[in-house]
């Protein structure tokens, strides 16, 4: 039960509802354990004993508790939905407030897939037990104590003879319940891995056709629709093994009702109604018993739920605002890095190592070198997005951890190589950062970005509701939505991660000359292969391997006859040629 009394916090605050539909569920079980001694009464007392005139008011009495029973049952279930409906939206809600959260490095290991299950058939499995688990539960204690308590009344050397191989059913009940609950974590998982399959299908789905590899995905779905299929099989197998055996000790439980009962009437120390009356009550304990493998079934699968909701609730957030003042507000741009370091996960290689420099508000900064070689590293760190492992970084001379996340963030403005966009109006897209943002506002940063012509082409302008992650634009046309989306931002740091290499010369020439106006009083960083991208730049960082092997202008780093000057030439100069020079 751990993992619900670390859940508790969702569902306690509407305890309320749980009790009172608790309260209506006494009344249900209550009169259902009355209906035996009603049967009782009509045999002995009216059949047996020739009260004919009692009928009518038992007929009257009957109809009257089954509309009680009726009205209750609905109430009870009305409010038990309720109380999981509401606790489980309140989860829901938390689950997706701590994804929020979440650093980049969370969502490196993480299968998109995979967390969508958890948000939807994980919280529904919980919201089920949380609904009908607990109530049925409770139901079985409650109907098993007021049979057993009724079968005393009657007689109680037939109801010790009775329940004498229940104990023997409470151990079978006890192995399935060990069983059963690392079965259904199976299924769970191996549901994760299925959606985690189908939404990299469908997204990569360009990529699956371009490369004619549609029979190979179908063959990687199959193994994981089948490690699926061979756990609920596992699952299925200890249900039809279970159950026969509690069916059979139930049955014998009843078999001794039967034998000893009929000798006690027969010898007239029982009453045949009252021998009627146990059979009915028997089964009231039984029935709950055996029901008792579906209930542990609710619970197995909510606990191996909760366990896997468990896993993002408690995820460590590793970027914290432990260290913010609120007072700062503001940033005027000034970025230094003092011999930071950084490496992505333990045991990885570094990503960046002793890393220092000092970037002037209003300058700009080009970062160029190899794939890997720790650009975008940079510039992650500048948002947060990671924590660097040793060193310094300061905004504005303050460390950087003194600026609350979203004051630094709002402060910063960033097109990733990956361009991301959302379901929505490309007005609603360009505004993204900053939803006050008037018109006049949206369409000039649309201008300042090469975006705003081909936009008023479409057939509803800046109305257009884009398709899926931008589906319908060209990978030029995307990016600059992009880059307009966060200069609309107007942040006092931009950071262009490749910005422009998904766009023409021609429009990668018109942007640049556009965002120069841009960049005009706030830091930037420039993240590119192209030289042509960078080389206005303030100052230029060559990284290799995550250091910085030479910095600054473009003539100067060309003067210096390095790895710059070499990149500059494979770009600019026939590549053979130089090949053959590095060659000799």
């Amino acid at each position: 039960m751990s993992v619900f009394r670390k859940l508790k916090q969702f569902y306690l605050p509407y305890k309320k509802d749980f009790i009172w539909s608790m309260i209506f569920l006494l009344v249900v079980t209550g009169i259902t354990v009355v209906y035996p001694m009603i049967l009782q009464q009509t045999i002995d007392t009216v059949i047996l004993g020739g009260q004919y005139d009692l009928v009518p008011w038992m007929a009257l009495g009957f109809i009257a508790i089954m509309a009680l029973k009726a009205w209750s049952t609905f109430i009870q279930h009305y409010l038990a939905d309720m109380f999981g409906i509401q606790s489980v939206r309140a989860l829901r809600d938390a689950l997706y407030e701590k994804l929020q959260r979440l650093p980049f490095g969370y969502y490196d290991n993480a299968k998109t897939g995979d967390l969508m299950s958890r948000l939807t058939s994980d919280v529904e499995g919980f919201r089920f037990f949380l609904a009908f688990g607990f109530s049925e539960l409770l139901r079985f204690l409650i109907m098993v104590g007021a049979s057993f308590c009724v079968m005393l009344y009657y007689s109680p050397t037939l109801t010790f003879v009775t329940v004498a191989a229940l104990p023997f059913l409470a151990v079978v009940v006890y192995q399935f319940d060990k069983r059963v609950h690392p079965a259904f974590r199976r299924i769970r998982q191996s549901f994760g891995k299925l959606n985690t399959k189908v939404q990299e299908n469908i997204s990569g789905i360009h990529t699956v056709k371009a490369l004619s590899k549609e029979a190979t995905e179908i063959e990687r779905f199959n193994e994981k629709n089948g490690n699926l299929r061979t756990s609920q099989l596992v699952t299925s197998a200890l249900w039809a093994k279970y159950f026969p055996l509690m069916e059979a000790i139930g049955n014998i439980c009843v078999v001794l009702l039967l034998a000893y009962g009929g000798y006690l009437v027969t010898h007239h120390q029982l009453q045949p109604g009252e021998l009627v009356a146990f059979y009915s009550l028997t089964w009231y304990i039984l029935g709950p018993i055996m029901q008792l493998g579906f209930t542990i079934n609710m619970f197995s699968q909510a606990k191996a739920s909760g366990e896997r909701l468990l896993e993002i609730l408690e995820a460590e957030e590793t970027i914290r605002d432990d260290k913010a003042d609120a007072s700062l507000t503001t940033i005027r741009g000034e970025v230094e890095f003092r011999n930071v370091t950084l490496h992505y996960r333990n045991k990885a290689a570094l990503a960046l190592e002793n890393i220092s420099f000092y970037a002037h508000p209003g300058k700009t900064i080009g970062l160029i070198g190899a794939t890997g070689s720790g650009k975008s590293s940079i510039t992650h760190l500048i948002s947060r997005f990671y924590e660097r492992n040793k060193g310094e970084i300061l905004i504005d001379g303050r460390p950087i951890e003194h600026y609350p996340l979203k004051t630094l963030r709002s402060h910063v403005g960033v097109v990733m190589q990956e361009t991301f966009l959302f379901s929505s109006t490309i007005k609603a897209n360009i505004a993204y950062g900053r939803p006050d943002a008037t018109m006049e506002e949206i369409i000039e940063a649309a201008k300042r970005a090469g975006a705003h012509d081909f936009i008023m082409e479409l057939p509803e302008g800046y109305d257009t509701i884009l398709g899926e992650r931008g589906l319908g634009l060209s990978g030029g046309q995307k990016q600059r939505i992009a880059i307009a989306r966060a200069i609309c931002k107007n942040p006092s740091i931009l950071i262009l991660d490749d910005a422009t290499s998904a766009v023409d010369m021609e429009t990668e020439f018109r942007i640049q000359s556009a965002l120069r106006e841009v960049m005009k009083g706030k830091t930037t960083f420039i993240i590119a292969h192209r030289i042509s991208s960078l080389k206005h730049a303030d100052e230029i960082f060559v990284l290799d391997q995550g250091r910085i092997v030479e910095r600054g202008t473009h003539e100067e780093l060309l003067r210096q006859n390095g790895l710059y000057k070499r990149i500059y030439d494979i770009q600019y100069r026939d590549q053979a040629t130089v090949l053959q020079e590095t060659a000799r």
